[in-house]
């Protein structure tokens, strides 16, 4: 698969004028009945590309194990769209400035996938941003325990898609993975990874999993 900056920069824009059906997926798509109620919260994520010489990488997060959503979890920056946002891009960028401090000056907004709904409730945009090094990051310690950095060639490559199964409150629940070395990286994030790795790829599903 191509990986160059040009090459993606095309495809997530192509994705924008490309009708897509369904235009959300989430949680409920491996297991149908975690489809939560309505009102759904709505909320925006950063996926940011860092353009290094090496290569691409993708920007994450460790959240620290004291949240009331999602402690100590791998995710995106970002967070709960607020009433001065004007989308769901301007939400990804103000979060991602608040939680780890990366400045938008840095951050050139390519485009965004599909909604993702989570079984506890939230609608999340996903905001595909390149993003441009050198930058320094200031991570908001009462919601981040650690930002790292994981090669986008590693998470679009299908040998690395996982789909696991648990027993989750007495009931057999089914989730992505995409374990990379000491980081569990699962669930919505994971599913969010397989929905740019789906665009990169024209919308096509993933060839495998382990």
């Amino acid at each position: 698969m191509k990986l160059d900056r040009d090459w993606i920069i095309q495809r997530i824009s192509n994705s924008a004028t490309e009708t897509i059906t369904p235009n959300e997926h989430g949680d409920h798509d491996l297991n149908p009945d975690l489809r939560p109620h309505q009102p759904l919260r709505q909320a925006a994520v950063l996926i940011g590309l860092v353009e290094h010489q090496t290569g691409l990488s993708v920007l994450l997060t460790q959240r620290t194990d004291h949240l009331q959503h999602h402690p100590g979890q791998i995710s995106f920056p970002g967070g709960h769209v607020e009433e001065q946002d004007d989308d769901a891009v301007a939400t990804a960028l103000r979060e991602t400035e608040e939680e780890i401090g990366l400045d938008r000056a840095h951050m050139d907004v390519l485009g965004r996938l599909r909604t993702y709904i989570t079984r506890t409730g939230f609608a999340v945009t996903p905001v595909v941003a390149l993003v441009k090094p050198p930058f320094e990051l200031n991570p908001d310690p009462h919601e981040v325990a650690e930002v790292f950095e994981v090669p986008l060639a590693f998470l679009m490559n299908p040998d690395n898609h996982q789909k696991h199964l648990r027993e989750f409150e007495g009931t057999p629940r089914y989730f992505y993975a995409m374990p990379y070395q000491d980081y569990y990286i699962w669930g919505a994030t994971a599913g969010m990874i397989l929905d740019l790795y789906q665009t990169l790829m024209e919308n096509q599903p993933p060839a495998s999993y382990v």
